[in-house]
């Protein structure tokens, strides 16, 4: 089977638990034991509060589009997918902002809403790679 996106390497060690939340169809996120706040990228120090306290947590799978760009071109011959293709900047309700593509919705700018509420939904391209997509929240 033809891989239609390619595989994310390296998977850091910190990023090692989201990449392993995918796979079971959990998305997760780092949280800080000390403020609270959850963040997105994955790292080891919190971002707000500067401790190396960070713990996995579930994320719900629900936010709002944030912004996004409708690809008409891929500029990576490694993207096979179906064009056009919706980019989008999701923020969850948990806070943080994470990077994805829009599915399951036409891709024209008419229809597609900044603040539309959005969830999660993940595809799998091997066995040992998932990722997390989102569509319109239904």
């Amino acid at each position: 089977m033809e891989l239609l996106r390619p595989l994310p390497t390296p998977i850091t060690p910190e990023a090692q638990p989201y990449w392993d939340g995918l796979k079971e169809n959990k998305l997760m996120l780092p949280t800080c034991d000390d403020c609270g706040k959850a963040h997105f990228y994955p790292r080891i120090i919190c971002p707000y509060c500067h401790s190396r306290n960070i713990s996995w947590v579930q994320a719900s799978g629900k936010g709002k589009l944030y912004s996004f760009e409708i690809a008409y071109r891929s500029l990576n011959r490694a993207f096979k997918v179906e064009l056009p293709v919706v980019l989008a900047m999701v923020e969850l309700e948990e806070g943080p902002r994470i990077m994805s593509n829009l599915i399951n919705i036409e891709p024209d700018p008419a229809v597609i809403k900044c603040d539309m509420p959005v969830e999660v939904v993940f595809e799998k391209l091997t066995d040992d790679c998932t990722i997390s997509l989102f569509q319109p929240a239904q």
